[in-house]
């Protein structure tokens, strides 16, 4: 291996407490458990953090119910104020989220930048939220009757984060939900119980948000799981992480006493369609880009690349030869593209699925290899309908190229998955290919560009199995808020009995 990633500076840890932040107050969880928070690249310990109990999650949920009343009584400008300073934070600290995400998820330089600019952008999206709400007045038939439609708070909004993009995707709910009157509490993934969550307590209890409106509960899924998604005092969950587990929390949060409100940005399959006309040698650098970016650990990652018959060949022969620059390894290296994989569990599915396309047919083109976590590119060609490589979600640097007869077979091959988030199109007729991106089942269609995209004031969302709702700009003011009609009767109305 190359040089390993450092130990944090001191400065690091002392900014982030190794503990839980419950209703304003930084301490241990009260758990037998204690978490160990590991870098992925070199084992290094991190950071020790007491996890969290039932009761520990109870206090945090009651503390979010007295305090969101009195955060949804402050002025527009008084929220809007807390989330701007919570991004000047991030411009603050940035050195540091850096460092802290490249430790401790795994991310390369790039990857973080880019994580750390969208984290930053949804803040500032969701400052402007607090002015943004408004209601409606409503003609009636019902002579003197007047009709409004106020929109509010739901309440407490619980989050349940994960780790490729920990920062981001917990923030990308914490933001607007704080912003919009809400209290939230936030389960990180243990993999990254810093940068999916510690951080951004630590970002907002900087920028003055009040005691109890936030709290962290760092704890294990077996304990406190369920009960996050069961207790009686959030209204609304919201959920990103894989397809399976998600069925299975919307199944919770109707089983209670209430229902709930649930977004869930769920598993991911992107097909990446390539055209006949299309130029080749920028399909290839996007593909590059949408597949291998943070080892291929995001939803939107390139999964299934679908080639036309009449390039297909130029296309393979120019990805392959791309992947075999790319560079693999320390992931504070700036040359780095490939870094570690998040945890041993993760990368021995890979390793299956490496070993299963071997046996299922697929032409091995880019061997990789495994240096202790990282596992450098693995591409394969030919691959067909029925291999795992093309029926489920990678996760990983592993890229599978499928040969489409022309383009309605494309199209086919690129609808044929019960998933649906995001997915593109390459081609040099761009009516065409908005034509095409248009009969993709999908929430998100890109026409010459990767499928990982996620600006805060576009909307951002599944079809199928990837999810239900939407994030990001008008559209999280609708999830993160609720709809009360009152109507006036200003004259005696005359009933009919």
């Amino acid at each position: 291996m190359t040089t390993q990633v450092q130990s944090p500076a001191p400065a690091l840890t002392d900014w982030i407490p190794s503990k839980q932040y419950i209703a304003g107050q930084w301490r241990d969880g009260s758990s037998e458990k204690t978490l160990s928070d590991k870098s992925p690249f070199d084992g290094t310990e991190l950071m020790s953090i007491r996890q969290a109990s039932r009761e520990d999650l109870d206090e945090a949920y009651t503390a979010a119910a007295k305090a969101q009343l009195q955060w949804a009584a402050q002025t527009p400008a008084a929220r809007r104020a807390v989330l701007e300073r919570a991004a000047e934070i991030f411009d603050e600290r940035r050195d540091e989220i850096i460092a802290w995400l490249a430790a401790e998820s795994g991310s390369t330089v790039i990857k973080a930048n880019i994580e750390v600019d969208s984290a930053r952008a949804i803040t500032k999206e969701s400052a402007t939220f607090p002015h943004r709400v408004s209601g409606r007045i409503l003609q009636s038939d019902v002579p003197g009757k007047e009709s409004r439609v106020y929109r509010g708070p739901l309440g407490v909004v619980g989050v349940i984060s994960p780790w490729n993009f920990p920062l981001h995707l917990s923030q990308r709910s914490v933001a607007p939900a704080l912003a919009l009157g809400n209290a939230v509490v936030l389960k990180p993934a243990s993999d990254t119980p810093v940068t999916g969550g510690l951080m951004i307590a630590r970002i907002f209890e900087e920028a003055g948000l009040p005691a109890g409106v936030l709290s962290v509960v760092v704890g294990a899924g077996s304990e406190i799981g369920d009960a996050f998604v069961e207790h009686p005092v959030p209204s609304f969950i919201s959920f990103t992480g894989s397809t399976p587990v998600g069925k299975n929390l919307g199944a919770l949060a109707s089983s209670g006493p209430t229902l709930k409100h649930v977004a869930l940005e769920l598993g991911g399959n992107s097909p990446f369609v390539v055209l006949a006309d299309a130029d080749v040698d920028q399909a290839v650098k996007a593909a590059i880009m949408g597949k291998f970016l943070h080892q291929g650990q995001i939803c939107m990652a390139v999964n299934r690349i679908i080639v036309e018959d009449a390039v297909y060949d130029e296309f393979v022969e120019k990805f392959v030869a791309h992947a075999k620059t790319l560079k693999s390894g320390d992931p504070t290296d700036p040359q780095t593209t490939v870094g570690p994989i998040i945890n041993a569990k993760q990368l021995e599915g890979l390793q299956r699925k490496i070993e299963l396309a071997q046996e299922q047919g697929a032409r091995l083109v880019v061997e990789g290899e495994t240096n202790g976590q990282v596992l450098s590119p693995y591409v394969f060609a030919d691959v067909t309908k029925d291999m795992e490589l093309f029926q489920e979600e990678i996760f990983g640097p592993i890229a599978g190229i499928i040969r489409a007869a022309d383009a309605e077979d494309a199209l086919a091959l690129a609808n044929a998955s019960d998933l649906g988030l995001a997915s593109s199109v390459f081609t040099s007729d761009l009516d065409r290919g908005v034509l095409f991106a248009r009969r993709i089942k999908a929430g998100m269609t890109h026409v010459n560009d990767i499928p990982v995209q996620d600006e805060a004031h576009v909307a951002f969302g599944g079809e199928k199995n990837s999810g239900l709702g939407r994030f990001n700009g008008e559209w999280a003011i609708e999830e993160f808020t609720t709809d009360h009609t009152v109507t006036l009767q200003r004259e005696p109305r005359q009933y009919p009995f």
